[in-house]
């Protein structure tokens, strides 16, 4: 007598990841329409899916100029992928199942918990409530401040745009409608714009610190040591990678500006690599040394379960923290009183080198491919990898093979590099045997 087959059901990192192409194919199919573009001309497919896959992806790369390209039309279909992107999309289907009244099983609560990087699955849907409530209410208030601004620029259309570029910088997008000035400019026209500045940051920064650290303000507000240990590094990591950079700028790579235009350049262009996208200064001035920054920034990138991408404020933490436990000699790496599992410390370890080998690799490969200088191509497989946006300007020049490998960048920096190797390695083995240990010598 045969036993029936067990029926496989999809792993949650699965889940997150035929979720994440499902949408970008979809966008792609609607920005093919020819109502998507202001000629009335059908885009390309090339066009469609690199697009689709950078306003998922909350990237901000482009080929075509989003203001000039794009219609009406394809424009909200890109603000729609963002939002979808940015919230993840496993939170905007579970939103959608509330709403619709069915329930939640323990399966989508599992996958909604890795797709917002929840520590435990008790209490995931009032998270999700809150992650909601709380997204609609910041970027309402973003547009209602930014919006007497462009109105006054661009007339009854600047509702429209500050409703687009409140989404974009909240969701760390970076995509912005300013070509109607001059192509691919982004915020340059408002450089030292206070209220552009101001609320433009702020919109990244909170997108940017993770939904469980605005549940720990919102709850415990100023009693910081009452924080859970994440929020704590997070908060600390995102100040110190604000702070440093701007001290940077003001003084070695803007200091031949007027004092107003040097200090919100400095700030702005240390905000947006974590992982925005939007720049008020003109990136291709920068020198080597500032540009190599700028790519280390959007390495580095946001903090888990937010809307950005990078390899996280917290695994640069827990490698900072695990090589001065070496170089002091402890056992145990520890952070605000607390002790780090060597199994964390093994998973940073893990996503660093994963991203160094896929930013190293794409330059190298684009460089070849374009024969273009290397720093360049670098900046834009970091930008790529890091879902930032920022760009030397080859982007739309590039060949269809190293836009596929911006395109392979891009999404393995939204869904993480560790997801999609999970999601291809379904289950795991019980180890009941260990090799014997041997020494070997590192360093």
């Amino acid at each position: 007598m045969m036993l029936p087959k067990r029926k496989k059901h999809l792993s949650s990192f699965q889940i997150i990841i035929f979720g994440f192409v499902a949408v970008i194919l979809a966008g792609s199919l609607f920005l093919m329409l020819p109502a998507a573009t202001i000629d009335g001309k059908s885009a390309s497919f090339a066009d469609s899916v690199f697009t689709a896959t950078s306003a998922v992806c909350v990237t901000g790369l482009v080929v075509q100029d989003t203001a000039t390209y794009w219609s009406f039309f394809g424009q909200f279909i890109i603000l729609l992928l963002i939002q979808v992107g940015g919230m993840g999309v496993i939170t905007v289907a579970v939103l959608l199942t509330i709403v619709s009244g069915r329930k939640i099983g323990l399966m989508q609560r599992s996958t909604l918990q890795e797709a917002i990087a929840a520590p435990h699955l008790g209490g995931i849907v009032r998270l999700t409530w809150f992650i909601m409530r709380g997204t609609f209410l910041i970027e309402s208030i973003g547009a209602i401040v930014m919006a007497p601004v462009f109105v006054k620029d661009y007339g009854p259309k600047g509702i429209w745009y500050a409703i687009f570029h409140s989404i974009s910088a909240f969701c760390n997008a970076g995509f912005d409608l300013m070509g109607v000035n001059q192509q691919f400019s982004s915020l340059t026209k408002y450089v030292t714009h206070p209220v552009i500045n101001i609320t433009v940051m702020l919109l990244i920064i909170i997108g940017g610190i993770g939904f469980l650290t605005w549940e720990d303000i919102v709850i415990k507000r100023k009693q910081f040591g009452k924080y859970r240990m994440q929020s704590k590094v997070i908060l600390t990591v995102t100040a110190f990678l604000i702070l440093i950079p701007t001290v940077y700028f003001y003084f070695c790579e803007f200091a031949n500006l007027p004092a107003a235009e040097r200090f919100w350049s400095s700030l702005f262009q240390s905000v947006t690599p974590r992982t925005a996208g939007f720049n008020t200064a003109d990136l291709t001035t920068l020198t080597e040394t500032g540009a190599a920054i700028v790519i280390i920034l959007m390495l580095i990138g946001g903090s888990p379960g937010s809307t950005a991408g990078g390899m996280k404020t917290t695994t640069i933490a827990v490698l900072f923290a695990s090589a001065r436990a070496v170089f002091k000699s402890r056992e145990d790496t520890c952070m605000y009183g607390r002790r780090i599992a060597p199994r964390v410390i093994s998973t940073a370890a893990c996503i660093l080198l994963m991203y160094l080998i896929l930013f190293l690799g794409g330059g190298l490969v684009i460089s070849r491919i374009e024969a273009l200088p290397l720093l360049d191509c670098l900046f834009e497989t970091a930008s790529a990898i890091g879902t930032v946006g920022l760009t030397m300007g080859i982007t739309p020049d590039l060949s269809m093979a190293s836009r596929t490998i911006l395109i392979f960048l891009m999404f393995i920096g939204r869904v993480g590099g560790l997801t999609l190797i999970f999601a291809t390695i379904s289950g795991t083995k019980l180890q009941v045997s260990r090799f014997p240990q041997e020494k070997i010598t590192v360093g």
